[in-house]
C-alpha cells in the first residue's frame, strides 16, 4: 500500500496540532494555580462540623455574644516552687495583651491549678488572623515569658489551629514534587522508554492546573469549600486518575502500533476500544464522589464536586492531549522499548492465565479465603475519633502543652462544653450541671466576655454557661458527659438548652458518620453496578464484581486495624476515615476490573468465553498491575503530611489498591468467571455464547 500523500498526512496532524496547542495554552495559563489552592482554603476546624447537629447550631449561638469573634490561646505556666508567687506577674502578663493586634477581648485572670505548681489563663484571638496565627501566638508568648521561673506552653484551639495550618504548609509543592517524581520513577520502570513518561506527567499536570483552576475559581465565589484535606487529595487524585488512563490508553496504542504499522490508524483503534471503558470508570469514581453530597459532614461534602472536577479533568487530558501526542510521536513514544503486540512474548500474565485456566476454583478459593482472613480483622478498627495527641504525627507544640494542662487542671480545661440558655433559667441550668456526673463546674460568662464574678451576660434573653468537664475533652468519657449533660438541661423547664463546644462536636460528628456510612455505602454500590451493567450488558457478572470490591475493602479494614494499631500506635481513626477509604477502595478497584473485564468481553466476542478471559488477562495483566502500582504510590505519598487523618486514607487506599490489583483482579474475578463460565454474562449475549 502506497503512502498517503504529503498534503493529506498535513492535514490529518493539524487536528492533533491544534489538540496539543490548546493544551499548552491551558498548561500556561492555568498551571499556576496547583500552587494557589491554599488562598482559598481553610483550614478551621470548626468548618468541619455536621450541617444540623446540635454543636453546629450552639455555634451559630454564639454569634450574639460575639463568641465567633474569638479563637482560645490557652497558656499554661509550670513552676518548681509555689505557683501561687507568679500569679499577679502571670495576670499583668495577660492583661498587657489587651488592645494589641489579633486580641479580641479581655484576657481572663491567671488561675491556680488545685496542686498548687501551675497556673492557666485563658487570651481570646480574632479568627480571621490566617497566616498571621503564628505571629500573633509568639506575641502571647512572649507575654506568658515575662513571668520568672515558670515555664511556658501554649494550648488549646487557637495553638491547635497554628499547628494544622503548619502541617499544610508548602501541601502545594511539597506533595506534588513526591508524587510526581515517584510516578515518573514507576513509569520508566514500567515503559522503559525515554518520552513516554515525561509525556504522561505532562498529561496529568495540565489535568491537575485545570481541575485546580476550576475549583480556585468556584472556592473563591465560595460555590465550593478547599481545606488542607481536600487539596492534597485532589492533587493525589487527579495525578493518579490521569496516570492510569494514560497507561490504558498508551497500552493499547502500544498494542495496535504493533499490528497496524500507521499511527493514525492506531490511535483510532486504541481511542475506539478504551474510551468506553475509561469514561466507565471515571464515571463510578465521580459519580461515587458525588455522593458524598449526601453527608452531613462539611468536610465530606467538600470533597464530592471537587474530587469529581478532578477527574473529569483527569479524563479529558487522557482522551484528548494524549493521543495528540502519540499521534505526532509515533513509533518514537516508546523508544528504545519499541512498539509489540499484546502477547508476542510469553512471561508472567502467561503463567497467571494458564494457572487460572487449569485449577480455577482452588484459585478463587484461596483468594477468597485470603480476603476474608484479612476481614475479620475489621470490625475491630474504631472510628470514633483520633485522640488530640494523636491528631499530628510526631509530638505537635500545642499536643504537649495540651498534656501539661490535663496534669494540672481538670481534663476539660481550656475546652469546656458550651452551653446557650434562656436567662431566667440560668440558675436551674448551672445547677443541673454542676449535678451531673463527669462535670468539674458550671459558671456563666459574664459582661466581661469570661465566666466568673459579676451578672451573667445576657444577650436576646440568652446566656452563655461554660461547663469544665473532668476528662479530657477528646477522651470517651467525655463524650458520655456530654450526653449526659444533654439530657439534664433538656429536662430543665423552658430552658430550651443547647450543649456545644468541643467534646458536643466530637460526639455529633461521630453519630453522623455513622449516619453517612449507612446512607451514602448502598448508593456509591448502586452506582458503581448501574454503571457495570451498562459497560458489560450482564447482571450477574456486575453483581460479582461489585461483592469483589466490597470484599477487598473489608480485607483492607482488617488488614489496616492491626497496622495501625501495632505498627503506627493509633487507637482509633477519625470518623471520615472509613467511609473515605470505602468510596475511594470500591470506586478506584473497580476500575482495574471494568479494565480487565470490558477486555475480556471484547476477546470473548472474538473467541469464545474461556479464551476471551485467558486473552484479556494476559493483554491488560502488566498495565493494569502497573496503574495499581502507580496509584497506590501516589496515595502513599499523602504520608509526607504528619497529619493522623491523612496518613491513615495514605495507607487505606495504596494497601487496598495494590491486593485489588494483585489480588481480587488478577486471581479472583478470572478465576470465579472462568469456574463460572459462560453463565457468569447472563443474561447478555455472552451468556449463550459456547464456552471454547
Amino acid at each position: 500500500m502506497s503512502a498517503p500523500p504529503s498534503h493529506t498526512r498535513r492535514t490529518r496532524l493539524l487536528v492533533p496540532l491544534l489538540l496539543l496547542l490548546t493544551w499548552l495554552v491551558v498548561g500556561g495559563t492555568l498551571g499556576p494555580f496547583a500552587g494557589r489552592l491554599g488562598e482559598v482554603a481553610t483550614n478551621d476546624q470548626a468548618a468541619f462540623l455536621p450541617r444540623s447537629a446540635e454543636s453546629t447550631e450552639v455555634i451559630a449561638a454564639q454569634r450574639a455574644f460575639r463568641q465567633d469573634e474569638s479563637l482560645p490561646a490557652v497558656v499554661v505556666w509550670t513552676f518548681d516552687a509555689a505557683a501561687r508567687d507568679g500569679q499577679g506577674a502571670a495576670t499583668r502578663a495577660l492583661a498587657s495583651l489587651t488592645g494589641t493586634p489579633g486580641v479580641a477581648g479581655r484576657p481572663s485572670p491567671a488561675l491556680v491549678s488545685r496542686d498548687g505548681t501551675a497556673l492557666q489563663g485563658v487570651v481570646p484571638l480574632r479568627t480571621d488572623l490566617g497566616d498571621r496565627l503564628p505571629d500573633v501566638l509568639d506575641r502571647v508568648r512572649d507575654a506568658a515569658e515575662r513571668v520568672p521561673g515558670a515555664t511556658v506552653h501554649l494550648a488549646g484551639p487557637a495553638a491547635s489551629q497554628a499547628d494544622l495550618s503548619d502541617a499544610f504548609a508548602g501541601i502545594d509543592g511539597l506533595l506534588l514534587a513526591v508524587a510526581l517524581v515517584t510516578v515518573l520513577v514507576i513509569l520508566l520502570l514500567v515503559y522503559r522508554s525515554v518520552l513516554l513518561p515525561f509525556v504522561v506527567i505532562l498529561g496529568a499536570v495540565f489535568a491537575l492546573g485545570l481541575a485546580c483552576a476550576i475549583v480556585y475559581a468556584l472556592a473563591d465565589h465560595g460555590a465550593v469549600r478547599v481545606d488542607g484535606q481536600v487539596q492534597g487529595i485532589l492533587s493525589i487524585l487527579v495525578i493518579g486518575a490521569a496516570t492510569d488512563y494514560a497507561l490504558l490508553l498508551t497500552a493499547r496504542y502500544r498494542e495496535e502500533l504493533g499490528v497496524r504499522g500507521d499511527r493514525f490508524a492506531a490511535v483510532r483503534a486504541a481511542l475506539r476500544e478504551s474510551w468506553g471503558a475509561i469514561v466507565a470508570s471515571a464515571a463510578t469514581v465521580a459519580l461515587g464522589l458525588l455522593a458524598l453530597l449526601l453527608s452531613d459532614l462539611t468536610n465530606n461534602r467538600a470533597l464530592g464536586p471537587v474530587g469529581a472536577i478532578g477527574i473529569v479533568c483527569a479524563v479529558l487530558s487522557a482522551l484528548t492531549f494524549l493521543p495528540a501526542v502519540l499521534v505526532l510521536l509515533g513509533r518514537a513514544a516508546y523508544w528504545p522499548a519499541g512498539a509489540r503486540a499484546a502477547g508476542e512474548r510469553p512471561g508472567v500474565w502467561h503463567r497467571v492465565a494458564h494457572l487460572v485456566d487449569r485449577a480455577p476454583r482452588r484459585v478463587w478459593a484461596v483468594a477468597l479465603a485470603c480476603l476474608l482472613a484479612g476481614a475479620a480483622f475489621a470490625p475491630s478498627l474504631t472510628s470514633k475519633g483520633v485522640p488530640l495527641d494523636e491528631t499530628f504525627v510526631g509530638d505537635a507544640p500545642s499536643v504537649a502543652a495540651q498534656r501539661v494542662l490535663g496534669e494540672h487542671f481538670p481534663g476539660g480545661a481550656g475546652n469546656p462544653a458550651v452551653v446557650i440558655a434562656n436567662a431566667d433559667r440560668a440558675e436551674q441550668v448551672v445547677a443541673a450541671a454542676r449535678d451531673t456526673r463527669g462535670v468539674a463546674g458550671a459558671v456563666p460568662v459574664t459582661a466581661s466576655g469570661g465566666p466568673g464574678e459579676g451578672e451573667p451576660l445576657t444577650v436576646g434573653g440568652r446566656v452563655r454557661i461554660d461547663v469544665t468537664l473532668r476528662a479530657a475533652a477528646d477522651s470517651d468519657e467525655a463524650r458520655e458527659t456530654v450526653a449526659r449533660l444533654r439530657g439534664a438541661l433538656h429536662a430543665v423547664p423552658g430552658a430550651d438548652a443547647l450543649v456545644g463546644g468541643y467534646t458536643a462536636q466530637r460526639h455529633d460528628t461521630l453519630e453522623t458518620a455513622e449516619r453517612d456510612r449507612t446512607l451514602i455505602v448502598p448508593v456509591v454500590l448502586g452506582i458503581i453496578f448501574v454503571i457495570l451493567v451498562g459497560l458489560l450488558r450482564s447482571l450477574l457478572l456486575p453483581a460479582l464484581l461489585v461483592v469483589t470490591v466490597a470484599l477487598n475493602f473489608l480485607a483492607t479494614l482488617g488488614v489496616s486495624a492491626l497496622v495501625f494499631r501495632h505498627v503506627f500506635g493509633f487507637t482509633g481513626t477519625d470518623p471520615s476515615v472509613p467511609l473515605y477509604g470505602f468510596v475511594f477502595l470500591v470506586a478506584l478497584g473497580v476500575d482495574y476490573n471494568i479494565f480487565l473485564m470490558s477486555r475480556v468481553r471484547e476477546e470473548a466476542l472474538a473467541h469464545g468465553v474461556r479464551r476471551g478471559i485467558l486473552r484479556g488477562l494476559v493483554s491488560t495483566g502488566g498495565v493494569i498491575t502497573s496503574a495499581g502500582v502507580v496509584l497506590a504510590a501516589t496515595f502513599a505519598a499523602l504520608g509526607v503530611i504528619p497529619l493522623a487523618f491523612l496518613v491513615q486514607i495514605a495507607f487505606i487506599v495504596a494497601f487496598g489498591v495494590l491486593l485489588d490489583t494483585l489480588v481480587v483482579r488478577s486471581l479472583l474475578v478470572p478465576a470465579l468467571s472462568r469456574d463460572i463460565g459462560a453463565a457468569a454474562w447472563w443474561p447478555g449475549r455472552l451468556s449463550r455464547a459456547p464456552g471454547r
